[in-house]
């Protein structure tokens, strides 16, 4: 028998997919630095670098509700096939552009715009097709695989690999790169299976609502669901404490409290990613836990306390391992959420709720970087960890006793809960 982690391998289609979407995101991985590199070649500064960072995001955040709308409206499959027709064409054209000398940094903006909107269009439209390939009990060890490959592929080998083509020719050369993962990627996602289940939207002979009536549906099933709703006000309160730290005084800790460098940095992101890793794929191995808000909500709640311990490290070491443990149990708990999406969200609006969540999660990630920098003015950085650390369990705890999740999970059992292989496996 198969280890858990390997069962759904033996459908075909999903293996079409995980293997297109671990190429997509390899070449994100490598877009993040050739992008910083072909700014610094235009002779560009942290300013120009910031306006290419910042329409990325825009075009994420601006689409992504739409993209999840979309996603319940018309065929997932399409949806995904065609994101990566046009990063192959925008990638393409960008290589041309830099190869030829012609490049401009509106051109790099334009494209990390259109690439962000693709990935707010891809990965809710990916959600939703997942249990329409998969039985409900491969849902787990599918998210914890992704898991897995994701942090792996886009935090590592992807910038990796972006990093030694622009060291050896130019960033030209790893633009080009990325333009060959897309090609690749648009063939195997076109070899996928042409079923209706993968297309089928609304029962037969049903009228589909306007775009505003599905997204009205979506935020009341939201607001009218205490798991969804409470897990949702968590994560925002809990992005927003977290987040800024990580992302913007981190870098501070390595090099004035530590004496690292640039390749330290380096090594403690990589440090994270393996953590969220190592969740993931632990979290696949194993069953659903019966107490599974539970579980996720200890994970991702008391995961967060390695940060309060940052201010007394003292070697690149002791910060790896708070990290890893950070990132270990953020994958644990990630790993369930985006499974009891697929299991309990129904499937027709599982596009929409997908998206709701990436939005309603990120939504105060920009102003918790924005505020962090200001208070590391005034505060000591080892005390704004020492916040971002407690700040999450607190809040879970909080959100778990208001939502009554203690009693949810037992009122619906995941175990018993089983959907039919939509089409040939």
């Amino acid at each position: 028998m198969a280890p858990r982690a390997l069962k759904p391998f033996a459908h075909r289609d999903y293996r079409i997919l995980l293997i297109a979407m671990a190429i997509s995101v390899f070449a994100h991985g490598m877009w993040a630095v050739a992008m910083v590199y072909q700014v610094r070649h235009l002779g560009g500064g942290p300013g120009q670098l910031s306006v290419v960072a910042t329409a990325t995001s825009i075009g994420l955040l601006g689409f992504v509700l739409i993209g999840g709308i979309t996603a319940d409206r018309i065929s997932c499959r399409k949806i995904i096939i065609f994101v990566e027709a046009v990063s192959l064409t925008v990638m393409t054209t960008l290589a041309i552009l830099a190869s030829t000398g012609t490049i401009a940094l509106w051109h790099l903006a334009l494209a990390g715009f259109i690439q962000g909107s693709g990935a707010a269009f891809f990965f809710p439209a990916y959600s939703a097709l997942l249990p329409r390939i998969l039985p409900a009990d491969d849902l787990l060890a599918a998210n914890g695989m992704e898991g897995m490959v994701r942090p792996v592929l886009q935090q590592a080998a992807g910038p990796a690999a972006a990093g030694a083509l622009v060291a050896s020719f130019a960033p030209s050369m790893a633009i080009i790169g990325i333009a060959v993962c897309h090609l690749v990627a648009f063939v195997v996602l076109n070899l996928l299976g042409q079923h209706k289940a993968y297309d089928a939207h609304l029962e037969p002979g049903a009228k589909r609502p306007s775009a505003l009536a599905d997204l009205r549906e979506a935020v009341s099933y939201t607001l009218s669901t205490p798991w969804l709703l409470w897990t949702l006000l968590f994560a925002v309160i809990s992005v927003l404490s977290f987040i800024g730290p990580i992302e913007v005084l981190l870098p501070f800790v390595v090099s004035d409290q530590l004496g690292g460098d640039a390749q330290t940095f380096g090594f403690m992101l990589a440090a994270f990613g393996l953590g969220s890793a190592v969740g993931s794929l632990v979290t696949a191995s194993f069953p659903l836990p019966r107490r599974y808000l539970t579980f996720m909500f200890a994970f991702w709640g008391f995961g967060t306390l390695p940060l309060a311990f940052i201010g007394l490290t003292s070697s690149p070491w002791q910060l790896a391992i708070l990290l890893i443990v950070v990132g270990i149990t953020g994958g644990l708990g990630q790993v369930i959420w985006g499974t009891l999406l697929q299991r309990r969200v129904p499937h027709h609006m599982l596009g929409r709720i997908s998206s709701l969540d990436f939005f309603v999660s990120l939504a105060l990630m920009p102003v918790s970087m924005a505020l962090a920098g200001p208070l590391a003015a005034v505060i000591p950085i080892w005390t704004i960890f020492v916040v971002a650390g407690v700040a999450s369990p607190i809040i879970g705890i909080v959100a778990w006793l208001a939502g009554k999740l203690y009693r949810d999970e037992i009122d619906h059992p995941l175990d018993r809960v089983t959907t039919p292989v939509p089409a040939e496996s």
